[in-house]
């Protein structure tokens, strides 16, 4: 173990980045680790366990009621939209887009969406245009905002603990679809890509609620995530880890991972996929891992990397596949509308934030940690 303990990055500042020909034989090591079924559950509570010790999490807080803040719903072609906050912690709000299917199956599934680093976040209209679909097919989809993006200004995206904020929150967006919105527990998905993909792995990682996850164009043995909201806490050092490892504790349950060509994810069919692909097979389930892989594409969250991620929950979450796609199996972009941003916001004159609420690190570390 200690070349493991050598090799994993430190975190902050500077985000260091392992060699890239340093992935496989981080990965042996890991591998060396345990032997059988029993040993990797053995390791992979201990990593659950040191994701959240790291994060600061080791005692998680009380969960306060949500309060949820719901308006402005707008109807479209076969799902509506609706701006939401609610609280993760007293005084503290989860801001995002709530897209509805007009017709589903009672109860309805539901998938988080996450987003990664880009500009606008979850108004972008390709992200937009994914949460939609996923509506249209018949899953609840909650897009909610990274600490620091759009309305989400109770602290800076550079925030010390935005790791610690952002899966927090997710926990809590996962409860606000199961309390809130009724989602059916047996069929609960997320997604995201780059920053996004982290935060689906992290938290299919330490809540075992996720029965499917597709993390995007970020399941890196090497590459550790270069923000504050992805390495910016010790995760990943007692035990000595990284994020494929981390990835395999989604094991047995339903996972897609997405990679491709032009990112730290191009070994990902060598290296990664095959090592969690083996955490799988202990438990005899390799079908329940799949893998698409795009060579010759870039890292973002674009329409081959869409379709493989709406096709496998079509059939792990038991959605309506035909209702994103005309006849020759290419989505129809006209099936839904792409909102400007003021549409979007959750905070207006009409639906201020609440004056009491938390602003600034210290009190949010406060309320998070109960320091």
């Amino acid at each position: 173990m200690a070349k493991l303990e050598q090799r994993n990055p430190t975190t902050l500042p500077g985000f260091p980045v392992l060699a890239e020909s340093e992935g496989p034989a981080l990965l042996a090591e890991c591998a060396a680790t345990y032997a059988g079924l029993a040993g990797w559950k053995r390791r992979a509570t201990r990593i659950r366990q040191g994701i959240l010790r790291g994060a600061g999490l080791k005692r998680l807080p009380d969960k306060c009621p949500l309060s949820p803040i719901v308006h402005s719903r707008r109807k479209y072609e076969g799902y509506s939209v609706e701006n939401v906050a609610f609280e993760s912690l007293p005084g503290f709000f989860v801001t995002g887009s709530l897209y509805r299917p007009l017709r589903a199956r009672k109860p309805p599934a539901g998938v988080l969406c996450p987003h990664g680093h880009c500009a606008v976040g979850r108004l972008d209209p390709d992200l937009q245009a994914l949460h939609a679909r996923i509506a249209r097919m018949g899953a609840v989809a909650f897009a909610y905002d990274m600490v620091g993006y759009n309305d989400s200004t109770q602290t800076t995206h550079a925030d010390p603990n935005a790791v610690s904020i952002q899966l927090w929150n997710s926990i809590r967006a996962l409860d606000f679809l199961l309390e809130v919105c009724g989602c059916d527990p047996d069929r609960i998905g997320v997604t995201g890509a780059s920053g996004g993909g982290t935060q689906t792995f992290l938290l299919t990682a330490v809540d075992s609620r996720v029965t499917c996850s597709a993390p995007v164009v970020m399941v890196s043995a090497h590459f550790f995530g270069g923000c504050k909201c992805e390495s910016g806490k010790p995760i990943h050092k007692d035990p000595p880890t990284n994020n494929a490892e981390i990835a395999a504790l989604a094991a047995p349950r339903p996972q897609l991972l997405v990679s491709c060509g032009g990112d730290w994810t191009k070994n990902t069919p060598n290296v990664e996929a095959p090592h969690i692909r083996s955490v799988y097979r202990l438990y005899g389930c390799e079908d329940a891992l799949e893998h698409a892989h795009f060579p010759l594409e870039q890292h973002d969250y674009g329409p081959n990397k869409w379709q493989a991620v709406y096709e496998f929950f079509a059939r792990r979450l038991g959605l309506n596949r035909d209702a994103t796609i005309e006849q020759g199996g290419t989505t129809v972009p006209e099936q839904v509308t792409i909102e400007d941003g003021a549409m979007l916001k959750v905070w207006t004159d009409a639906h201020p934030r609440p004056g009491d609420a938390l602003q600034g690190t210290e009190q949010i570390a406060r309320a998070l940690f109960g320091a």
